[in-house]
C-alpha cells in the first residue's frame, strides 16, 4: 500500500518582495495572527520585518483591497488580500478565523499606521485569542504617536481620544470629561470639522498649548503650533484643512485658576450655551468647586457679563 502524501502548508510556500531593485526571498511564518504597522503616507515608513511578514502571510487582512494594493504594488507583493472594514466586519471575522484555525498565517493591516488604532481589528484580535490563536505584531508608523513627539508638549503622559462626537452637544460634553484627565491629550480629526473641534475645545479647556499636525510623512506636512484660541482663528480664517489631522493638546496647569480666569472661561461658555452646561465645562476645565463656579455663573448670566466682552 502507497504512503499517503504528505501536505505542505501554505505558508512554506516561498514569497519574496523587492527593495530598491533586488529580489528577497521572505521566510516562511508560523501559523496565527500578526497586526502589520504600514506607513501613514510615505511608502518608505515600512519595516523590513513587515516586508517579509506580508510576502510570507497566507492572506493579509486589510481596510480597503485598493489602498493597501498600491504599498503592494511597490514593494512586489503577491499574497492574497481580503477586505475586513467595518461595513463588513460581521461577516468576514468568521471567515479569518477559519483560516486561523486551519493553521494559516494571516496579517492584518490597516490603510496607513498601526492596526486596531480607530479601526475593526479589535474584535478579530480578541476573538482569535479566545480561540486559542497566537497573536503577534510589528510595530511600525503611527500618526498619533508622530503627532505627539513632535508638537513640542508633554510626552510623559498621554491620552488618545481618537474621534470626538460629530454633534456639538456630545462633543461637548466629552471635552469637559476630557478637561481635568493630567495628560497630554490627542485627537483625530477631520478637516471639514477642524475649525469647529478647535473652538469647542478652546471653549471648554480653557488657553491651552496645542498643535494641529497635518499630512504626516506626505509631501504637504505641516504642524501648527500656539494656543487653542489661536489655532481654531486659524482654522476658521482659511488655513488649510485638507488631509489627515491629528491635534494634541497639553496638560492642565496644576497652578491655582485665578478667579478672572474663571469669568473669562464662563463668559465664552455662557455665550454659547445653558448656566448648568457651561459650569459643567468650567469646573471639569479649572477643577474649581462647582458650587463656587456656579454661583459666579449665576452672577454672570444675571448682569449680562458674558458673550462679547464690554468695550465701552
Amino acid at each position: 500500500m502507497g504512503s499517503k502524501p504528505s501536505h505542505k502548508p501554505e505558508n512554506d510556500r516561498a514569497r519574496g518582495y523587492s527593495l530598491g531593485g533586488h529580489e528577497f526571498e521572505a521566510p516562511p511564518l508560523p501559523p496565527g495572527l500578526i497586526l502589520v504597522a504600514t506607513p501613514i503616507g510615505n511608502l518608505r515608513d515600512i519595516t523590513l520585518r513587515a516586508l517579509q511578514i506580508l510576502a510570507s502571510a497566507d492572506l493579509v487582512a486589510c481596510e480597503d483591497t485598493r489602498v493597501t494594493r498600491r504599498l503592494f504594488d511597490h514593494y512586489g507583493l503577491s499574497t492574497p488580500l481580503i477586505a475586513y472594514h467595518d461595513h463588513n466586519a460581521e461577516t468576514v471575522r468568521p471567515k479569518i478565523l477559519v483560516r486561523l484555525a486551519d493553521g494559516a498565517a494571516v496579517a492584518l493591516v490597516s490603510d496607513a499606521g498601526t492596526p486596531l488604532i480607530s479601526d475593526p481589528g479589535y474584535r478579530l484580535v480578541r476573538e482569535a485569542i479566545a480561540a486559542g490563536v497566537a497573536v503577534t505584531a510589528a510595530p511600525g508608523a503611527s500618526s498619533a504617536l508622530m503627532a505627539l513627539t513632535v508638537a513640542g508638549l508633554p510626552t510623559d503622559r498621554f491620552f488618545f481620544e481618537g474621534f470626538l462626537p460629530v454633534k456639538a452637544a456630545a462633543r461637548r460634553a466629552r471635552i469637559a470629561e476630557l478637561a481635568r484627565i493630567p495628560a497630554s491629550l490627542v485627537f483625530f480629526e477631520s478637516g471639514p470639522r477642524l475649525a469647529e473641534t478647535l473652538s469647542d475645545l478652546a471653549a471648554g479647556l480653557g488657553a491651552r498649548e496645542a498643535a494641529v499636525a497635518r499630512e504626516l510623512t506626505k509631501l504637504h506636512e505641516e504642524v501648527r503650533r500656539g494656543d487653542l484660541s489661536f489655532l481654531a482663528a486659524e482654522y476658521a480664517g482659511g488655513a488649510e484643512t485638507r488631509g489627515e489631522m491629528v491635534i494634541v493638546v497639553a496638560p492642565p496647569q496644576t497652578e491655582q485658576v485665578s478667579a478672572a480666569d474663571i469669568d473669562a472661561l464662563l463668559a465664552r461658555a455662557l455665550s454659547r450655551t445653558s448656566v448648568k452646561e457651561a459650569v459643567s465645562e468650567v469646573a471639569s476645565a479649572t477643577g474649581a468647586p462647582r458650587r463656587a463656579v456656579y454661583s459666579r455663573a449665576l452672577e454672570l448670566a444675571k448682569t449680562g457679563k458674558h458673550g462679547a466682552p464690554d468695550r465701552t
